[in-house]
């Protein structure tokens, strides 16, 4: 059985399609590599590849993809809605098949080597981490690009790879190991983001929510809408049906509508289950009912 390694990097454009294309287009090249989702974002001005493949030909991608992005993006210049500390902001490495969790750990670490090498501060997380206090993403990013200068003059965040000294151009990234998360927004049919502020706090774990449910509430201008933008970070224990019907029952409460659901990315087959189950009321369903899945080796 052969090895497979997904990783799944977001870079800090989503308004420029044509630079975006430039970074894809370094992905692509890499041969035995497979982009199966590629998004962008304008209100975030952010951009998330996922691609898979044997673990040294989806390093060699991620090298060729973060160089590209750290020499075609300014984060000088960047706006956005969504956090972000540098133009390859973070990039998650999941092992597929055949493949340990130490494993992806290594490939995420020489990966880390690659881009310190090119001047960027690295941090690990999730399951390479070298601190406990760095195992999660809004720890190490808090404050933003705007706060890393500050941050990198104290020895407490000498980052990992990299040097101290700040990269206005680059900003900082973080890369490690982690299962699969769903990237799930939900859009609400009001521009008062006080509401989608408020409901992203009910439902987040650091402000008494879901424990593997981190929030946010944003603005979409363009469709002059706001958003609870999520990262469910383990949909086995908190599933996708639980959190929406939590937020179409708060929104309710400011006689706000659900206007629609966005899933950004490729979605575990897994978290499909409870979302039959649960709206179609087939409590026994199985996935082993679904006819393609029996095709997966």
């Amino acid at each position: 059985m052969k090895k497979v390694l997904l990783c799944e990097p977001n870079i800090s454009e989503g308004k420029d399609l044509k630079l975006v294309e430039q970074v894809a287009g370094q992905i692509k090249k890499v041969k035995g590599v497979k982009i199966i989702d590629q998004s962008s974002d304008a209100d975030h001005n952010r951009s998330v590849f996922t691609y898979l493949g044997e673990p040294e030909a989806v390093l060699e991608a991620s090298k060729a993809m973060a160089k590209k992005a750290f020499e075609l993006i300014d984060m000088t210049k960047h706006k956005g809605s969504h956090p972000r500390m540098g133009a390859v902001d973070v990039a998650a490495f999941m092992p597929v098949r055949g493949m340990k969790t130490k494993e992806a750990v290594e490939i995420a670490k020489q990966f880390g080597k690659f881009v310190g090498g090119l001047g960027v501060a690295v941090y690990y997380y999730e399951e390479a981490a070298t601190k406990p206090e760095w195992s999660k993403l809004p720890k190490i990013r808090k404050g933003q690009y705007e706060a890393l200068e500050e941050k990198l003059k104290k020895p407490e965040w000498k980052p990992d790879e990299g040097p101290t000294k700040f990269n206005p151009k680059a900003g900082g990234m973080v890369t490690g190991v982690r299962m699969p998360l769903i990237a799930f927004n939900v859009n609400l049919r009001t521009t008062d983001l006080s509401i989608a502020e408020r409901i992203a706090k009910s439902v987040r774990h650091i402000s008494g929510g879901y424990r593997h449910v981190r929030a946010i509430g944003l603005a979409l201008e363009k469709e002059g809408m706001v958003q609870v933008s999520m990262n469910l970070v383990n949909y086995l224990k908190t599933p996708i049906p639980r959190v929406l019907e939590t937020i179409r029952s708060e929104a309710a409460r400011y006689g706000v509508n659900v206007a629609g659901t966005e899933l950004v990315g490729p979605v575990p087959l897994g978290a499909m289950e409870e979302v039959f189950k649960h709206y179609l009321q087939v409590h026994d369903f199985k996935l082993e009912q679904i006819i393609e899945n029996s095709l997966l080796d």
